[in-house]
């Protein structure tokens, strides 16, 4: 059985981009009362942990560590939402995107597979939005798998989680570097700039 899954930022709904991470985030821990170093931002940029490439690391954990090594203990939950709300941004539903999820849906398992870093943060946005969440059988983001796409593990997480084999998978997205991972099992890539999601009905009958 095929599964289509879709790119939520970018390719299903557009959002405001965060253009200095660092900034919005210290001035939602400010406003929630805590006392930042007055390095905060140099000491933002610095890895707190190493990660192996590919290797998706939550936000909410790494501005904790941030914190920590200059000696400023925060309560996880103050930094969860700090962090949250940060980077939650309007929401504008994709032209086509509630027609292209129903017509997936009527054709197989469907699913979402995001790349971000805040706890959360996908879930919420997909709420917000005017596409039926009811029709999506998983909702995958890298900050729960620890899978950033193009890695192939992603990929492999969504078909786990939609009872699919990697090879069925048809993943619809916005960037050809990190959607177009999908290769790497086996599956197969439609990208909006190429195809619309007005159109994607059409794509999805060719690909059956």
């Amino acid at each position: 059985m095929t599964t289509v899954s879709f790119d939520l930022f970018g390719t299903l709904v557009a959002t405001p981009a965060v253009t200095d991470p660092s900034e919005a985030v210290a001035t939602e821990l400010r406003q929630r009362g805590v006392a930042l170093p007055d390095d905060w931002r140099t000491a933002y940029r610095e890895p707190h942990e190493q990660v192996e490439p590919g290797r998706e690391r939550s936000l909410v954990a790494h501005a904790r560590d941030t914190l920590a090594s200059r000696g400023v203990e925060v309560r996880h939950g103050t930094v969860h939402r700090a962090v949250r709300a940060a980077f939650e941004k309007p929401v504008e539903t994709r032209l086509g995107a509630r027609a292209a999820v129903t017509t997936a849906a009527e054709r197989g398992s469907v699913a979402v597979l995001s790349n971000c870093s805040v706890p959360g943060l996908v879930e919420r946005t997909l709420r917000r939005s005017t596409v039926d969440e009811s029709l999506f059988d998983a909702v995958v983001a890298s900050v729960d798998s620890g899978w950033r796409k193009p890695h192939r593990r992603a990929f492999e997480a969504v078909a786990t989680a939609t009872e699919t084999r990697p090879a069925d998978l048809i993943h619809v997205g916005d960037d050809p570097e990190t959607d177009g991972g999908v290769s790497a099992v086996g599956g197969r890539a439609i990208l909006v700039d190429e195809t619309p999601l007005t159109n994607l009905s059409d794509r999805l009958t060719e690909a059956r």
